[in-house]
């Protein structure tokens, strides 16, 4: 057995998933939406199904899906890739993650990971021999502070893991930040591994910069996308991988020995899915952020202390101003099981030194299940 898999604990998001099942709670913890997704889309999926071609794709990726990656990048974030030499379809985002740590890492080469983080990422830079250097983010700002980082650098670092929109915190990096890591991998030969999956889910106006358009990262990036996450599709797990020709190729080897290949049906009506029109993402964005009013409107008439959601499906609750005397996770466990409400401890998103103060709701949910989770909150924070 391999240590890094076996030795790991069952994950709090499993745990409180689980919890949520035993008490009958609303699962505002698990990161999905409540709807089907777009019904264009899932028909042109099935259209492919019964009409297209549902052999072995291309390990690439379809032609035509490689293309339309190619021109929504080009669109939205003024990135020109070749489809051919410069894009990866994966199955799913996790999976375009894994390739790129087995890939890339080699044995002893350290890794800078800024918590609160996937709880992916360490196992998997661990299973390639390498090892995680954390720069730890606080709340409420979740800045990335230039001297921990540059304390963290040591000559065997050799890549960062940076998330962009920041899940869990909900925020999005504003160009300042990412001209510092810019300025960070060209000072210390760095690769940046960026999962971007919540690239379209951002609120009140803002744009997601990817790092690959900072100048100097087009050669020293590697960018991952989610249809999942773009379409409210997320049990599709269709993943995007773009980076210069030299590292793609390298990913490329990786992912043949992973998943292969995608489902050509799903790849068919992504491909159309990137195709829609501006007002499909604008409208998209603005009926999430409906949904975070709804729900940060409540928390804040209870009393709960919000921090303000940016992007993502998720918006943070600080406790530390209520001095309930508990930890995010026995304050989770209390909810679960004395409110029948399921919410996430941001603990669980660091290794060490966690922040233990903060939870995480997730708010791509109908009204109709908001409002009944807010109704069982109204009593929490009276009884504590």
């Amino acid at each position: 057995m391999n240590p890094v898999f076996a030795d790991l604990p069952v994950t709090i998001f499993e745990a409180m998933s689980q919890l949520a099942r035993d008490h009958n709670a609303i699962n505002l913890g698990q990161g999905f939406p409540e709807g089907p997704g777009p019904e264009d889309i899932r028909r042109k999926a099935a259209d492919a199904v019964l009409n297209g071609y549902n052999q072995y794709p291309s390990m690439m990726g379809i032609p035509e899906l490689r293309q339309a990656i190619a021109s929504h990048y080009a669109h939205w974030h003024d990135v020109s890739l070749d489809p051919m030499t410069e894009l990866l379809v994966t199955s799913g985002a996790t999976e375009a993650i894994a390739g790129a740590v087995l890939g890339l890492v080699q044995p002893g080469d350290e890794v800078i990971v800024f918590p609160p983080a996937y709880d992916a990422y360490n196992p998997l830079i661990r299973c390639a021999g390498g090892v995680p250097r954390f720069v730890r983010l606080e709340p409420p700002h979740w800045r990335i502070p230039e001297e921990a980082l540059r304390a963290a650098i040591t000559p065997k670092t050799k890549f960062l893991i940076f998330n962009n929109p920041l899940n869990p915190s909900a925020i999005v990096y504003p160009r300042e930040d990412l001209e510092l890591l810019a300025r960070i991998c060209q000072e210390f030969n760095l690769i940046a591994i960026c999962d971007e999956v919540w690239e379209h889910v951002v609120f009140d106006g803002r744009e997601h910069v990817p790092l690959i358009a900072i100048p100097g990262m087009r050669e020293r990036t590697v960018k991952i996308g989610s249809a999942g996450k773009i379409f409210s599709l997320t049990g599709w797990k269709i993943g995007f991988v773009c980076a210069a020709p030299p590292i793609l190729r390298v990913l490329a080897k990786a992912h043949q020995f992973l998943t292969f290949t995608t489902p050509p049906n799903l790849q068919v009506a992504v491909a159309y899915g990137l195709g829609k029109s501006d007002d499909y993402f604008t409208e998209m964005r603005a009926d999430l952020a409906r949904s975070r009013d709804r729900l940060a409107d409540g928390l804040k008439s209870l009393g709960f202390p919000v921090i303000q959601s940016q992007g993502t499906y998720f918006l943070n609750v600080d406790l530390s101003p209520l001095g309930l005397n508990e930890t995010d996770e026995q304050f989770c466990r209390r909810l679960v099981a004395d409110y029948k409400v399921a919410a996430i401890p941001v603990s669980a998103f660091y290794e060490d030194d966690p922040v233990t103060s903060v939870i995480r709701f997730c708010f791509s949910k109908s009204d109709a299940t908001i409002d009944a989770a807010l109704e069982r909150l109204s009593r929490a924070l009276r009884a504590a």
